[in-house]
């Protein structure tokens, strides 16, 4: 059965054919459209998705996304490891990933994905998507998101387009932490990496300026991928086994 055909009747599959400007081998990402207002309670049961007992009493919009994110890694997984299991939920509410399996969880405005990879040759990864936020509250949150050194670096895209530019700095923030929290068990926060540099072609550059293990310390740096289509930014770290940590 395809898995269109196995989803409920709020979410909708989505082109999961994104153009990453350095395409990555077995590595497939996921996606769906989603309407929280059309969810039911039930579509976990007649999914085979265990709610949380955090979620019970949560609003719709919260349920729709932790469901609808959990199909996409469902999914996922089956196209990687061959069996559609469902990601659990640790005490930290981190996915817990099926054994032989790495992967990453994201949703954002009615829209949810999730990318996994096999453990032998990746050994984390993460997602994250953001809509684009706008000008006005974009200026307001630079000095939670940015450093002063990212500040001075990119003044030019801050006056030019600010909404854009702290969406794609906040997004890549995120991507880091989810890429780097499961190896390292400890978190950080905006102002523990700093963006070196973007480039239009979908890629950029991140430097650690914290310690967060002997092996992810401060100042090791990590590449990174971002897609911007239609208004939502979606980016991408893979952490691959087979070259060193700060490569692709």
């Amino acid at each position: 059965m395809s898995f269109k055909a196995t989803l409920p009747a709020f979410c909708t599959e989505r082109d999961d054919c994104l153009p990453w400007p350095s395409p990555l081998p077995d590595l497939p990402l996921v996606a769906v459209d989603f309407d929280s207002g059309g969810l039911q309670d039930q579509d976990f049961e007649h999914c085979g998705v265990e709610m949380p007992s955090n979620l019970h009493r949560a609003v719709a919009k919260r349920k729709a996304e932790y469901l609808a994110g959990r199909l996409c890694a469902r999914e996922a997984l089956r196209k990687v490891i061959g069996v559609g299991a469902v990601p659990g939920t640790g005490e930290d509410r981190a996915p817990q990933w099926p054994t032989g399996s790495v992967g990453s969880i994201t949703h954002s405005h009615g829209k949810a994905a999730a990318i996994v990879g096999a453990a032998p040759h990746y050994a984390s990864v993460g997602l994250d998507m953001e809509h684009l936020m706008p000008d006005e509250r974009a200026l307001k949150l630079t000095g939670q998101v940015l450093t002063k050194a990212e500040q001075d670096r990119f003044g030019a895209a801050l006056a030019d387009t600010p909404g854009e530019f702290l969406t794609l700095a906040f997004s890549l923030k995120e991507t880091l932490f989810k890429a780097l929290y499961p190896l390292t068990l400890k978190r950080f926060y905006f102002e523990h990496a700093e963006l070196l540099g973007w480039q239009a072609d979908g890629t950029a550059r991140l430097r650690l300026l914290t310690d967060l293990s002997e092996q992810w310390c401060c100042d090791r740096e990590l590449d990174a991928q971002f897609v911007n289509r239609n208004g939502q930014i979606l980016s991408l770290i893979a952490i691959s086994n087979e070259t060193s940590p700060d490569s692709f």
